[in-house]
């Protein structure tokens, strides 16, 4: 398992679209999930021990965003044929388990995570309403293991300031998880 820092964010860069289906057998794109003041793309997965570390906290954080405007989706990219954690059995069952406030849609092909350059999970992208890249950052100071409760949430404060001025964070601390499980191509 390789651990890997996302880059520093990009400002300005503009979402690429998608057309994902989720778990619940409905069809995604960034127009279907875009809240009127926002937008925060995940990539995440089942299996990775820093996403386990703070699933709840990513949970809490959409819901109280969701009351801002921000709109939310989660994207496993990860090749289940290699990390049967992350089948699509498992994401219904960890969804349904933790009661997910957003769609969880499934990047078969794993062109949305490389659209992105998502390289690890958990991986956020912050957009505005106009879908300028705002946050690319960290949730909090949580590794494999979750920070104290009463560390600073930079996902939640960058979102934030987002949702009221349609700019995030000019300083921000990348996040780290584990590297996206890529699809060998055959030869």
């Amino acid at each position: 398992m390789a651990s890997l820092e996302t880059p520093i964010c990009d400002f300005g860069w503009k979402a690429e679209n998608f057309d994902l289906l989720g778990i619940d057998g409905k069809r995604y794109d960034l127009e279907s999930v875009k809240g009127k003041n926002g937008l925060l793309i995940m990539f995440i997965c089942n299996h990775c021990p820093y996403v386990k570390a703070v699933l709840d906290r990513i949970i809490r954080d959409v819901k109280e965003l969701n009351q801002h405007g921000i709109g939310a989706i989660a994207i496993m990219s990860n090749d289940p044929a290699d990390y049967p954690e992350d089948s699509v059995d498992n994401m219904v069952l960890v969804a349904k388990k933790f009661d997910f406030p957003f769609p969880y849609v499934l990047d078969k092909s794993q062109q949305v995570a490389k659209a992105y350059g998502a390289i690890c999970t958990p991986d956020f992208f912050g957009f505005n309403n106009r879908f300028e890249l705002q946050y690319r950052g960290r949730l909090d100071a949580s590794r494999k293991e979750a920070a104290p409760v009463d560390v600073r949430r930079d996902l939640f404060e960058g979102m934030l300031k987002i949702a009221k001025t349609g700019q995030g964070p000019n300083i921000q601390i990348p996040s780290i998880g584990c590297s996206i499980k890529w699809r060998v191509e055959q030869t």
